[in-house]
């Protein structure tokens, strides 16, 4: 990430809007602009990185709810801020949870449109763990929804993408219920 063209650019949105980027409350925003960016967006700077799985034979449903989520609209450089849920049933092998989260961020810290975001992290954890099915819900709200625009604070995108045996809504009946308690 080039954080000086960052500061760039935001010198010369202070100065578009009106502002002037040497006064004392601003003089230092851009590069604080610059090192915020390199932290949200840190998605881009995350590859193939360690996956740890497990060999093992079980049945059981693994769930983890509630995975703190915030992304940057594409569309309008505001955040969407909400919760990613994944449910999978294992295929001989299991992840150590914290890489279900990191997997979450990595997708998240960029910029996304939810759609997309639901996908990737779907896509990635179909390939790393080859799960007999996936569920991948993802519910937030989008600030460039609450705050401009129409104004709709409160409301809420969902997305859901299901793979394997959960692509059958008779199977993932009970798994939505759970992730959505």
């Amino acid at each position: 990430m080039d954080k000086e063209k960052i500061e760039k650019a935001v010198k010369e949105i202070l100065v578009a809007i009106g502002e002037d980027p040497e006064r004392e409350g601003l003089r230092e925003t851009p590069r604080r602009v610059a090192e915020a960016m390199e932290e949200l967006l840190a998605g881009y700077e995350k590859g193939e990185e360690d996956f740890t799985v497990f060999e093992v034979e079980s049945d059981v449903v693994v769930i983890l709810r509630d995975i703190p989520l915030f992304s940057f609209c594409e569309h309008h450089f505001l955040p969407f801020i909400g919760k990613a849920h994944i449910a999978y049933l294992p295929n001989g092998k299991i992840a150590g949870v914290s890489k279900l989260v990191r997997t979450v961020e990595k997708y998240a810290r960029r910029l996304q449109v939810q759609e997309r975001l639901t996908k990737e992290i779907a896509d990635e954890l179909m390939e790393r763990l080859n799960p007999k099915g996936l569920i991948v819900l993802i519910e937030a709200e989008h600030l460039c929804m609450t705050l401009r625009g129409v104004r709709s604070p409160g409301s809420f995108v969902i997305t859901y993408q299901a793979r394997g045996i959960y692509e059958d809504e008779s199977l993932s009946h009970s798994i939505l219920s759970l992730l959505r308690k």
